[in-house]
């Protein structure tokens, strides 16, 4: 029949030829739309809320080596990058003047203590009174306290390894002059002393706290575990983030690169429950803010779609998180092709128009 022709025929002939057409054209469309279509059940459970941060690889505790006396410094045997053994001696000052302070300490204390024996004679003889005696053990006492001093200065004119460590850095040349406010060495242990210091959110230092296990990726180890050492009370002044400190008690510096970038992951339940949904089931946010979603009742005959509104609690690049209560039953979501049946509604409105 030609389109001309067709004012001519009656009402009902053209709501009969209209029916036909809209059969037909759903049977053709369907198909394709079908295929198009996919779904996904989501069940309730709990929000589990991820932290994925950067952080640097650093020692936990460091050490600053100085001699306690003053001295011209004599022998050196580490440098900066080098490691070390457990008592092995690091630097020495010259000890000349050091030797010979203890050689006049110990002199004078040998010369108080003669003192008294010859006091006591004195005295046994009436010849001293017991003040003079007791002033001369005061001496004995007083000498031998300087004497100690002066062995402790020679014994502390030697910088010897307190652990297995490395040098991190050198203050000091051979024939300098040193002082007790002076650093001579940074040491650090290998044991034991790595840590990944990373900055996090108020709200992701509250899933937190001490010994959790964290996910360190490192570039050459791959993923190791860590345990978080130190959880900071007070944000930083300027970025006000959280610094924490995880402990990689396995790893030694000879295995890493102390100051290279760490990426600490960790995924945390919580008690919150809510629907996991693919981030591209989003339909659109209504005015109210809430996500709409198209779901699938498969259960009528025939299957019937609708856009539902749901309270939004989170979102990451991957899911949205609906809420959700207990006891909140499953749903089917429509997940690609939304967009047809989204299409195909509003032409229906435009008809019953």
């Amino acid at each position: 029949m030609k389109p001309r022709h067709f004012g001519l025929l009656s009402p009902n002939v053209k709501l009969n030829l209209l029916a036909v057409f809209f059969i037909v054209s759903s049977l053709l469309i369907s198909p394709l739309y079908a295929q198009q279509i996919e779904t996904k059940t989501i069940k309730a459970e709990p929000i589990i809320k991820k932290i994925n941060r950067t952080g640097k690889l650093a020692f936990k505790r460091t050490l600053n080596l100085s001699f306690k006396s003053s001295g011209y410094l004599k022998e050196l045997n580490v440098d900066e990058g080098d490691s070390f053994t457990k008592g092995q001696l690091l630097a020495q000052l010259d000890t000349a003047e050091l030797t010979a302070e203890k050689n006049a300490s110990y002199a004078r204390l040998y010369q108080a203590k003669r003192e008294v024996k010859r006091t006591n004679t004195l005295l046994n003889k009436k010849l001293s009174s017991q003040q003079a005696l007791d002033d001369a053990k005061t001496l004995v006492e007083t000498t031998r306290a300087s004497y100690k001093v002066a062995q402790y200065n020679l014994a502390k004119s030697k910088l010897f390894a307190p652990f297995n460590g490395v040098v991190l850095a050198r203050f000091t040349e051979l024939g300098e002059l040193q002082s007790p406010s002076q650093k001579t060495l940074q040491l650090a242990a290998l044991n034991n002393n790595l840590v990944v210091r990373v900055a996090l959110t108020a709200a992701e230092l509250n899933l937190i706290s001490l010994q959790q296990e964290l996910d360190i990726n490192l570039t050459q180890l791959g993923v190791v575990t860590g345990v978080v050492s130190k959880v900071p009370a007070v944000a930083d002044q300027q970025s006000h983030l959280f610094t924490i400190e995880v402990l990689l008690r396995n790893l030694t510096a000879n295995q890493v690169v102390v100051g290279q970038l760490a990426r600490v992951t960790t995924s945390i339940p919580t008690k919150e429950l809510a629907y996991r949904v693919p981030i591209e089931a989003l339909n659109s946010v209504d005015n109210q803010g809430r996500a709409l979603i198209m779901l699938q009742y498969a259960n009528s005959d025939p299957i019937s779609y609708s856009q539902q509104p749901f309270e939004i609690k989170s979102l990451s690049n991957e899911y949205i998180y609906l809420s959700a209560q207990q006891g909140s039953l499953p749903f089917t979501v429509i997940t690609q092709g939304w967009q047809h049946l989204a299409l195909e509604k509003v032409d229906q409105l435009n008809e019953d128009k």
